[in-house]
């Protein structure tokens, strides 16, 4: 019996060395990364300037265009992410204030994702692989349901979330397999085939937002210049009364869903195709930021 319960604690023992060293392995290459995607991008960096830096969901990412921007003389970068909440774009506003950004302008597309305080997992396991090195993103998640598995247990983010950061993207990053995530400064444009021109939001509510509250505090507290807008929708949409009753709660927030109208300005209902896109960077900058 002695010799049985030695065995399984031997055994025990080396299943947790082993992951703590791929725990190790893994987390390493992540930290020596900073081409493959916007999160190890900004983790990885030191202090940089920007007039212009845009945060938000894919209505971010593929609605504004910074190459329209730095022909004005304003040096940008669109940080938005497909599939990101708030969540997200707080805890980015947060690492660029940690590594001393000097920014100019916020710009945060603030519309759809007021509605919910959750994480978005595709996006949030980007930011695990430093949760031991970073206190902020450490904080960031604390609140989090699973947060001490995350923490606490070696090599267990990467096995949960292995999909987003395990083996094929610690080999691609290790063979530096390029993405397109950084071209265009940020700006994901989408082509002109129309997908799907129907939208329901009416299920969506506007809340006063946690993670909202946190990137206009951080903005005030680095003298940041806040600019909140909500993107433009195709035009058959039920329930576009959301962006009124969104005003309601951020007075502030400006509603630019009009702004941008006919269907072939869009690839799908809730996202601007690059002519789209365009037009409506164009008049974003005419709005805010042309002297008059």
């Amino acid at each position: 019996m002695t010799k049985f319960i030695t065995l399984v604690a031997k055994i025990l023992l080396t299943i947790l060395v082993l992951l703590v060293v791929l725990d190790w392995a893994y987390t390493t290459v992540y930290l020596h990364s900073s081409n493959r995607g916007k999160v190890e991008n900004v983790f990885n960096s030191k202090a940089r300037n920007y007039d212009i830096i845009i945060l938000g969901s894919s209505r971010a990412n593929n609605h504004f265009v910074p190459e329209l921007f730095e022909k004005k003389g304003l040096k940008t970068f669109n940080y938005g992410m497909s599939g990101a909440h708030l969540f997200e774009a707080s805890l980015m506003l947060k690492l660029m204030a940690e590594r001393n950004y000097k920014i100019k302008t916020v710009i945060l597309e603030a519309d759809l994702g007021l509605c919910n305080e959750k994480e978005s997992e595709a996006i949030a396991a980007k930011f695990l692989p430093y949760i031991h090195h970073s206190e902020i993103i450490k904080n960031h998640f604390s609140g989090q349901e699973n947060f001490n598995e995350l923490y606490y247990i070696p090599f267990y983010r990467y096995i949960d979330f292995d999909a987003l950061i395990g083996f094929r993207e610690i080999y691609n990053t290790t063979i530096g397999t390029p993405t397109n995530i950084l071209d265009h400064l940020g700006y994901h444009p989408l082509g002109h085939k129309p997908g799907n021109m129907k939208n329901d939001i009416r299920a969506l509510k506007p809340i006063r937002n946690k993670y909202y509250e946190e990137i206009k505090q951080i903005c005030k507290q680095n003298n940041y210049n806040l600019i909140t807008v909500m993107t433009p929708m195709c035009t058959n949409v039920k329930g576009m009364d959301y962006f009124e009753k969104a005003n309601q709660i951020y007075p502030e927030i400006h509603n630019l869903e009009n702004v941008v109208e006919g269907d072939q300005y869009f690839s799908s209902c809730g996202h601007m195709n690059d002519a789209g896109a365009r037009m409506f960077t164009a008049i974003v900058i005419n709005t805010f930021f042309e002297k008059k």
